[in-house]
């Protein structure tokens, strides 16, 4: 288009949509740049190095009381737990 194409001969030539180009340009003039955007990664709520020293203290500890402890859901121990490679089960 800034070589005087309008958005049907490009759709034509290259089967790219309007919408696209549209978008494409407003990101060039936004970024200065095409490249992909990531997001920053975001802090976590529970330290792995806490959670770590916590499980050292008390091994025992359940699901419940380290959400507890850590002021969240137990969902969000289980996952970190798993990401951090701790399995929970007990050996008899």
């Amino acid at each position: 288009m800034d070589e005087g194409h309008t958005e049907k001969e490009l759709y034509e030539a290259f089967k790219i949509r309007a919408t696209n180009v549209r978008r494409w340009r407003k990101l060039l003039e936004e970024n200065g740049s095409l490249k992909p955007q990531y997001r920053e990664t975001r802090r976590r709520k529970i330290d792995p190095e806490e959670l770590k020293q916590a499980l050292e203290r008390k091994p025992d500890a359940t699901l419940p009381e380290l959400a507890k402890q850590f002021n969240c859901a137990k969902q969000s121990i289980d996952y970190r737990l798993k990401t951090l490679q701790i399995t929970r089960k007990k050996r008899h």
